[in-house]
């Protein structure tokens, strides 16, 4: 692609701390990048390391308590510190578009898809009337959403946790910017999906020139997608090279960590667990979900779905976004009642009164993607990992805290984080609270939806060995849903393939990785990120 020289963000000597009573705790601490038009920059770290907080004072929206201590930011050469309030709103959007991570939080529950969407055009006055409504449509297609006559008059809850995020990446391009800002703009989704869209801001950087600053954990996703990386650990960038040279040869001992710490789609398979029984634990049988879409119409989500979990043995669900993974997922918990079929543990149908609904979950229990979004905000660590034992009548205080303290050490967290709030942990610790609190009523499956794939991959490898470790020692038994292939091989015994709804392949890993039968499969393993 074509560069010009002339730098549309320059960040020369970027230090910010963030405010805690009388103290300042340095996040970022001496950064200096710049991007072309027309150029990636990737920004790569672990959580934590401040590549966040590097792209939130790029676009003024750092937290109040934070201060800028040190250095310029400049965009299109002028100093975003010293702009007005006003000058700033005029830049966020028109010319430096935002993707941020989590989808939940960033689109609004109660406006239709289409109206969020309008909004961010008409704030800037880029269209209006047919022609607003036709500009919609086009940017829902360009991100891969299909039907979006009909998908702009739905509300976020009626997406998936992928198709909210092409939502996101839609209104970020939608006033074609200069710059763009993509903070995990991926992470939520599927390999055939991510290659879409970051093929679509290939295509934007290379007709509009427009530069992206691209914050990820995921380094041969940077490898493969950016011009130049910039790695931090620790508030500081380590290394900073041209993307293939950094992925060929890593100087820093920190960029070596994290890509040995990429799962390979060449890694070896596990081994058959101790604890396998070849028994059955759950069995689905000729599941289906339907939703109503209007019109006396039913939309099938999930079709005639058959599968086995053996007890002591971890089976994969992987599909891209809207296959159906997690709707198989949410109906074995009980969560989502199914359309037909049936669902049994140990041979005996799932019970339907309450009484038998809650024993039932006493024996299997979730571990969601986003453990912020799943842990109350007021409750410490401690109340949070009890709240099963107590909503189950289990115990009393003090052998709950002793439990409590049992389910910290069995998920590797010191018993002083009993007392932090979700807020004072990293991704990684709040993910181990919420395989702690699963744990809490010994259950004996644990169904993991996307449990890791919003953690770094150093976060992630830790997470994977600890359900491992909790595996062997306690016998357990994983449904994981994962659009994470690499990840699913290198955990499962089994592997379930689905797409719009149903099995289309299933086998052990070694069999779906190395010799695919489906073409579907085949176009999921070519899409994985390889590096440069």
């Amino acid at each position: 692609m074509t560069k010009t020289t002339e730098p549309v963000l320059v960040i020369e000597d970027l230090s910010v701390s963030f405010r805690t009573g009388r103290s300042l705790t340095e996040a970022v601490k001496g950064v200096s990048v710049e991007i072309a038009a027309g150029e990636t920059l990737a920004i790569v770290g672990e959580s934590g390391s401040g590549k966040s907080t590097t792209a939130a004072a790029v676009n003024r929206l750092l937290a109040d308590n934070a201060v800028l201590t040190s250095g310029r930011i400049l965009f299109q050469g002028s100093d975003v510190a010293t702009l007005s309030a006003r000058e700033m709103q005029v830049i966020r959007g028109a010319g430096i578009g935002l993707v941020p991570q989590d989808p939940m939080s960033n689109l609004n529950p109660v406006m239709r898809i289409g109206d969020q969407i309008a909004e961010a055009l008409e704030v800037h006055d880029l269209a209006a009337g047919a022609d607003l409504r036709q500009r919609v449509i086009e940017l829902l297609t360009m991100v891969g959403i299909t039907e979006p006559e009909r998908r702009l008059r739905q509300y976020p809850h009626e997406f998936s946790g992928g198709m909210r995020q092409r939502v996101l990446i839609a209104m970020g391009l939608a006033c074609r910017p200069a710059l763009l800002i993509a903070d995990e703009p991926t992470s939520a989704l599927d390999v055939t999906v991510q290659r879409r869209i970051l093929d679509q801001l290939d295509e934007l950087t290379g007709e509009l020139g427009t530069a992206v600053l691209l914050i990820t954990h995921d380094l041969a996703l940077a490898a493969e997608r950016a011009d130049r990386v910039a790695v931090m650990q620790a508030g500081e960038v380590v290394e900073s090279g041209p993307a293939a040279e950094v992925m060929r040869d890593p100087q820093h001992p920190y960029t070596q960590r994290l890509l040995g710490a990429i799962p390979a789609l060449n890694a070896r398979t596990k081994e058959p667990r101790d604890g396998a029984t070849g028994a059955d634990l759950i069995s689905v049988e000729n599941l289906i979900k339907e939703y109503p879409t209007g019109g006396g119409r039913q939309f099938r989500a999930v079709d005639e779905v058959s599968l086995t979990v053996p007890r002591g043995t971890t089976v994969s669900i992987v599909g891209e976004s809207g296959s159906g993974k997690s709707t198989v997922a949410n109906m074995i918990l009980g969560l989502t009642e199914p359309t037909s079929g049936t669902i049994s543990l140990d041979g005996e149908p799932r019970p339907q009164n309450r009484a038998g609904l809650k024993a039932f979950r006493r024996r299997v229990q979730p571990v969601f993607q986003n453990p912020y979004a799943s842990l109350d905000p007021r409750f410490t660590v401690a109340r949070s990992i009890a709240e099963p034992l107590k909503v189950h009548r289990i115990g009393d205080d003090r052998s709950r805290r002793a439990r409590v303290d049992e389910l910290l050490e069995q998920v590797a967290l010191p018993s002083a984080m009993a007392n932090r709030l979700p807020h004072q942990l990293s991704g990684g610790q709040r993910q181990r609270v919420a395989i702690a609190r699963a744990l809490a009523l010994g259950p004996e499956l644990v169904v993991l939806d996307e449990a890791v794939s919003a953690l770094d991959v150093l976060v992630q490898q830790q997470i994977l060995d600890l359900l491992a470790d909790l595996q062997d020692r306690l016998g357990l038994s994983y449904l994981f849903i994962s659009h994470d292939l690499a990840v699913v091989r290198m955990i499962s015994d089994t592997v379930h393939v689905m797409k719009s709804g149903q099995v289309v392949e299933s086998g052990p890993p070694t069999e779906i990785f190395d010799n695919p039968q489906q073409d579907y499969t085949r176009e999921l393993l070519a899409a994985i990120p390889r590096g440069a």
